[in-house]
């Protein structure tokens, strides 16, 4: 199983030398992938123009929306535009992880109508990709650049609903499923495995998860405080997320080889303390190697 890192973009003051200088540590570390939330409603950055700057000062770790609440970008063409400029600004490096929000206040402030964003999501996979199959056809008029890999950016689908789970199986080249904990995604994965064969699909949908995490001197309060502010709407379910963060090394090595032990294909580990040393605290913990 590959492990990437968050960078910690949706964390309370987080600077832009120290979210580039992180970017750098997690490939010299060996992190496979630098990993983006999202919000609107909430200090965190906007993912891909933070994977741009991440592209510039990076050559081979992978960048990953992880996800992008992709029913706020009601403009299809332009965020195909953007998507393909971040994979051609890294050489083909992107996922673009997609999911459709459940936050009342981020649709509020965006204008944007929550209701059928489910079916909106879908309609966006099929328009992303013919616009970036004109752009590498040569078509004109298109909607450029060209992404650099065949046939676009990888698109993974988020969402546990059996309306996400379908949507994922039949659209998409993957599924990632929240920070929900080892067991939630295990369930996921195999109602996504299940629809893609009956999909008729070949081959088998890349599996992504994300967990949290914190290390060092005051991992808990860091941990506690930035879940209770992110999930501060969700009720009851802070609680199992705030369980199932890792805020110790051992912990988090035993998290991580949950994760691997129920066919997770990679682990997103999302940070909960944007310290710099977090970065090399767990690469130490797992064992990675540069």
């Amino acid at each position: 199983m590959k492990v990437g890192i968050g960078l910690p973009t949706s964390l309370a003051g987080a600077a832009g030398a120290d979210v580039v200088a992180w970017a750098r540590l997690a490939e010299q570390a060996g992190f496979s992938t630098l990993g983006t939330i999202d919000r609107l409603v909430h200090s965190s950055w906007e993912p891909l123009t933070t994977l741009a700057a991440a592209a510039a000062v990076t050559e081979r770790i992978g960048l990953a929306t992880s996800i992008l609440i992709s029913p706020l970008r009601n403009n299809t063409a332009l965020l195909a535009k953007q998507a393909a400029t971040v994979d051609r600004l890294s050489g083909g490096r992107l996922t673009l992880g997609m999911a459709v929000g459940s936050r009342p206040d981020d649709f509020e402030a965006g204008q944007v109508e929550k209701a059928g964003r489910g079916a909106r999501t879908g309609t966006q996979v099929a328009e992303l990709r013919r616009h970036w199959a004109d752009a590498q056809s040569g078509k004109e008029p298109a909607v450029g650049p060209a992404p650099v890999r065949p046939n676009g950016p990888e698109l993974i689908l988020g969402g546990h609903s059996p309306a996400a789970v379908a949507r994922a199986a039949r659209l998409a080249d993957g599924w990632i499923g929240g920070g929900t904990g080892p067991m939630m995604f295990a369930q996921g994965a195999q109602a996504v495995r299940e629809q893609w064969a009956a999909e008729g699909r070949e081959g088998a949908p890349r599996m992504v998860a994300l967990a949290y995490f914190a290390l060092g001197e005051d991992a808990g309060k860091h941990t506690e405080g930035y879940l209770r502010s992110y999930y501060r709407d969700a009720g009851p379910f802070v609680e199992h997320i705030l369980r199932g963060a890792a805020d110790n090394p051992g912990k988090l090595r035993g998290l991580v080889g949950k994760y691997a032990e129920v066919g997770c294909d990679e682990l997103l580990l999302m940070p909960c303390a944007g310290d710099l040393g977090q970065v090399a605290a767990a690469a130490q913990v797992l064992g990675l190697q540069g």
